[in-house]
C-alpha cells in the first residue's frame, strides 16, 4: 500500500517565470511516476516561475488499483458528455478538484505506464506540444487521442488552449519506468524555464491515431499478444470479437491491445503516420 497526500502543493522560484504542472498516479497502479515524483521533489530547487505538482488519485494509489469506481483519465469531459453515475463517483469529484489547479497552469506533465512488460517510452499529446515534447526521452511521440479517447488531463489542458502531455514511462512500476519517469520530469522542468539544465531536442516518430478499438460482445480476446507500435499488415487477424473475426483496415501499428470482457472495453487503439480520420 502506498500513502500519498491529496493535496496538489506548490514550489515557486527565486524569480517569476512560467507556471506548469506535474502530476502522477492518476491510475493508481501505474506506480512508477509516483516514485520518481517523490524523490525529484524531496530535493529541487525551482529557478524560475511556479510548478504545482501532486498525485492524481491518492485513493486508488492506496489500493493499488487503476482507479476507484470510474476511470479518473475520462472524467475531464465536460459534464453534459458525462453519465449521472460517472458524476456520482470520487474520480468525478477528484477531477472538479484538479481541474482548478490546471485551470492556473500554463502547461502539464502527467505521468503514466501501462501493464506491458516492455522498455518503451512515448508521448502522448497533440500538435500544440510538439515542441515540448522534444525535450523528453521518447522517440515516439502519439497524437489524436484527444479524439479517441476524450477525457484525459491533456485532453483537458488541450481544450483550454494550453498544453496537455502524457509521458508513457514504461512497465507500471520498475527500476527502468522510474528511472524515465524521473528523467522525464526533469527535462520538463528544464524545457519550461523552471531550472538550468543543457538538453538538446530529440528527433522523434510521429504517428496518429485513427482507429479505436470496443469490443462489440463480452468476449473479445487477442490472436496473439502485440507489443505496443507492432507493425500489422493489411487484413492482419487482431483477434475475435464473439464469433466476428477483427482485422486491420490497413497496414498500421497497434497500441494498448488487450483482451476485452465487456460489450463496449476499449481493447486496442490502430496509428500510423497519416492524418487522423475523425
Amino acid at each position: 500500500m502506498t500513502s500519498v497526500p491529496e493535496e496538489i502543493k506548490k514550489v515557486v522560484g527565486n524569480t517569476e517565470g512560467p507556471v506548469s504542472m506535474i502530476l502522477a498516479g492518476v491510475h493508481g497502479d501505474e506506480l512508477c511516476g509516483v516514485s520518481a515524483l517523490q524523490e525529484i521533489f524531496n530535493s529541487l530547487e525551482i529557478e524560475r516561475g511556479t510548478v504545482l505538482y501532486g498525485f492524481g488519485n491518492p485513493r486508488a494509489i492506496a489500493t493499488g488499483k487503476r482507479f476507484v469506481e470510474k476511470n479518473l483519465n475520462r472524467m475531464f469531459k465536460p459534464d453534459a458528455d458525462l453519465t449521472d453515475e460517472e458524476k456520482q463517483s470520487y474520480d468525478y469529484d477528484r477531477a472538479q478538484y484538479l481541474k482548478k489547479y490546471f485551470d492556473t497552469a500554463e502547461a502539464l506533465l502527467d505521468i503514466h505506464s501501462n501493464p506491458w512488460r516492455e522498455e518503451k517510452t512515448f508521448v502522448i499529446c497533440e500538435k500544440n506540444g510538439f515542441e515540448l515534447a522534444g525535450s523528453l526521452p521518447t522517440d515516439i511521440v502519439v497524437s489524436g487521442f484527444d479524439a479517441a479517447e476524450p477525457g484525459g488531463t491533456d485532453y483537458y489542458m488541450n481544450r483550454g488552449g494550453k498544453i496537455g502531455i502524457c509521458f508513457e514511462a514504461g512497465y507500471l512500476d520498475d527500476a527502468f519506468s522510474r528511472a524515465t519517469a524521473k528523467v522525464a520530469i526533469e527535462n520538463f522542468l528544464e524545457a519550461r524555464g523552471h531550472t538550468t539544465r543543457a538538453i538538446l531536442p530529440r528527433a522523434q516518430k510521429k504517428l496518429n491515431v485513427f482507429k479505436k478499438g470496443l469490443s462489440r460482445s463480452d468476449a473479445f480476446v487477442l490472436t496473439r499478444p502485440f507489443a505496443n507500435f507492432e507493425a500489422l499488415k493489411e487484413g492482419e487477424l487482431i483477434g475475435t470479437d464473439g464469433a466476428e473475426e477483427v482485422r486491420a483496415p490497413r497496414a498500421c501499428h497497434i497500441l494498448f491491445a488487450r483482451n476485452g470482457k465487456f460489450k463496449g472495453d476499449e481493447i486496442f487503439l490502430l496509428c500510423d503516420e497519416t492524418k487522423p480520420e475523425w
